[in-house]
């Protein structure tokens, strides 16, 4: 963990006696757009797994090759960021753009925080800009202007759910295989859908696992399942897998050699990349 540090300015639209999910995030990675109570979800979690920061770490190395994939292999010039939480060096657009200098990206996120340091860091950008909706109710956010003029709903667009379908709390009352299913039933032919997720590896790293999520649902943050690999496949609702399929986030396109053995953490994050026909 970073040394302790005083929260000195706060500002007006951020409550920081509730954490955030971009927050606790922001924290795994060492940033320093945090809190104490979104630093305390952290601690918590390590307790755990002393390696839980690799979930997040995992995480944002999968979005990055998936984003050089996208653009330099599969062609794709427009995406559709879900729950794109607080920038870092190495955001969407920056990854893309490399291969394709067009590209535009819609980012979706319904946090103050974010949103404010988003629209600051896009601010002038023509080809990128951020929205704030639910990711969870896509009805209404395929129908938000700004999707639907920013995106050419003609051509193929790639659909981003990184490590935001694991905070899902409606699975009762919504399958996150029904949101899923509305998202892929709009995007046009020859779209892909890339989603990372929390795994429960079924095997000797299963109750690590169950502990991670124990701590983040019983934390203030309230979210944060692992699913299994049935369970995470259900998702891409019978999309065609690209190569290597569903696999842990470290070993989807590594670029370069893997440890020998994973750790625990890099156990138990999944992700993996789809195709529509």
């Amino acid at each position: 963990m970073p040394p302790e540090r005083r929260d000195t300015s706060v500002p007006p639209f951020v409550d920081p006696a509730r954490p955030s999910i971009a927050r606790v995030y922001d924290a795994f990675l060492g940033g320093t757009d945090n809190y104490e109570v979104d630093r305390e979800v952290v601690r918590r979690v390590l307790k755990a797994a002393p390696e839980a920061r690799d979930l997040a770490v995992e995480n944002r190395r999968f979005l990055v090759r998936v984003c050089r994939f996208l653009a330099g292999q599969g062609g794709i010039t427009q995406y559709l960021d879900c729950g794109s939480g607080l920038p870092t060096a190495e955001n969407t657009h920056n990854v893309v753009r490399r291969a394709a200098p067009d590209a535009r990206v819609v980012y979706v996120d319904n946090d103050p925080m974010v949103l404010a340091h988003s629209r600051a860091l896009l601010e002038g950008n023509e080809n990128a800009v951020i929205l704030s909706e639910d990711i969870f109710e896509p009805e209404r956010l395929l129908r938000n202007p700004v999707v639907r003029s920013r995106l050419d709903w003609n051509t193929p667009i790639a659909l981003l759910q990184m490590g935001t379908l694991h905070h899902y709390n409606g699975e009762a009352t919504r399958p996150r295989r029904e949101i899923m299913r509305r998202y892929i039933d709009a995007l046009p032919p020859g779209s892909y859908v890339a989603i990372s997720h929390f795994l429960d590896p079924e095997d000797e790293f299963g109750a690590i696992a169950r502990k991670m999520e124990d701590m983040f649902l019983h934390s203030m943050m309230g979210s944060g399942i692992f699913s299994t690999g049935a369970e995470l496949r259900e998702l891409f609702n019978g999309l065609e897998m690209v190569d290597p399929g569903l696999v842990r986030c470290a070993e989807w396109r590594p670029d370069g050699l893997l440890p020998r053995r994973l750790n625990a953490a890099q156990r138990c994050i999944a992700g993996g990349v789809a195709r529509k026909p």
